[in-house]
Parts: C-alpha cells; sequence; structure tokens
C-alpha cells in the first residue's frame, strides 16, 4: 500500500470531499433495494478524472438482506474501473456471501498520542486555549475514538467549562462510564486511591 501524497490533485480533492470519483454512500440511509439498483446502474460510468471510480458504502451492516443480495454480483465482478470499500463497525452483520468475497481490513484504535495530535490540530483552527494535559485527558477517556474525542471536547467548550486538567478530570468522571479495564489493571497494582 502507497501512502497519499496529499499534494496532487487528486489527493487534494479527496481531502476536500470534492473528489467526483470517490463517492461515499451511507448505508444506514440508502439502504433498500431501490438504492442498490440505482448503485448498480451508477458503477457502468467511468471516472471523471481518475484511474478508478471509489465507492464507500459507510455502515454497509445497515443495509437490507435484499439490497445486499442484488449488490452482490456487482461486488463479485465489478468493472475494471470501480473499487468498492465497505466501511463498518458491525462486519458479522453483513451477509456471509459479501463476507467471503470481501478482503477484511481491521483499524485499531487511535492511540493517545494519535488522538492528542488530532485534538491539537482542532483547538489550533478553533483558537481554544487547552493544556496539554487536559488534551491527553480526553483522549484517554475516548478509548481510542476520534469522535468521542472530538465530541468530548466540544461539549466541553458549549458548556463553557473550565479546560484545566481537574476540572475536565472531573467532568468527565460525571458524564462518561468507569472503563472497567482501566479500573481492574488499578486494583491489579493495588493502586486504591486510583481505583
Amino acid at each position: 500500500l502507497k501512502e497519499p501524497c496529499d499534494k496532487c490533485e487528486q489527493c487534494t480533492a479527496i481531502a476536500k470531499g470534492s473528489n467526483l470519483d470517490v463517492i461515499e454512500l451511507d448505508a444506514a440511509s440508502h439502504r433498500g433495494i431501490d438504492d442498490a439498483r440505482a448503485l448498480k446502474d451508477a458503477v457502468k460510468l467511468a471516472p471523471a478524472k481518475a484511474r478508478k471510480k471509489v465507492y464507500i458504502i459507510d455502515e454497509a451492516h445497515m443495509l437490507t438482506t435484499e439490497a445486499s443480495n442484488a449488490l452482490l454480483k456487482t461486488l463479485e465482478e465489478p468493472p475494471g474501473h470501480v473499487l468498492f470499500i465497505l466501511a463498518t463497525t458491525n462486519p458479522e452483520k453483513l451477509i456471509e456471501t459479501i463476507r467471503s468475497r470481501a478482503t477484511s481490513l481491521v483499524f485499531k484504535k487511535a492511540t493517545v498520542e494519535e488522538l492528542v495530535r488530532s485534538l491539537e490540530r482542532a483547538v489550533k483552527g478553533e483558537k481554544i486555549k487547552i493544556d496539554k494535559a487536559s488534551l491527553e485527558i480526553i483522549a484517554k477517556k475516548s478509548q481510542g475514538s476520534f469522535r468521542d474525542a472530538v465530541k468530548t471536547l466540544e461539549q466541553l467548550v458549549s458548556e463553557k467549562r473550565s479546560l484545566k486538567p481537574e476540572e475536565v478530570e472531573e467532568y468527565l468522571m460525571q458524564t462518561k462510564g468507569v472503563d472497567t479495564g482501566e479500573f481492574i489493571e488499578l486494583l491489579i497494582k493495588k493502586d486504591t486511591k486510583g481505583a
């Protein structure tokens, strides 16, 4: 696999969400057989500028069984200029015939460092003043989820909460559930204060 250059016309258009050859479909709202038939017709069209046309089907597990079966032949033998990416958090809910024909790539959860870097970009762009320690607390409590980390930060800012580390920690203790894995680790270490 190659890394994107992030400089060429294709890369910049993808980053902006304006690339005509990268189409994202939300299966949660386009899950029926009529949507599947429309997609089957659309894949016949050649790419506008890229070598391949990429269809990203988000929440793919939400497709109805009928829609999945209607798409099966197209997914099995797509035109040479088409790639399908089925994104899902529940691959076990995809019908077996699709799962058996797809290559599965499991993405790992983000590390605390990756989450902090992402949050730092967000706060810099929004001109929000917050300590790195506070961002680390948010990142740890987000359990590898970029979406949860940003949502937590947005919540703190929208509620005009203090962004000092101790107050962020207190806020998260009130609003987030306890991470049982972390709790058990603290017990094993006999860290009663942390527990």
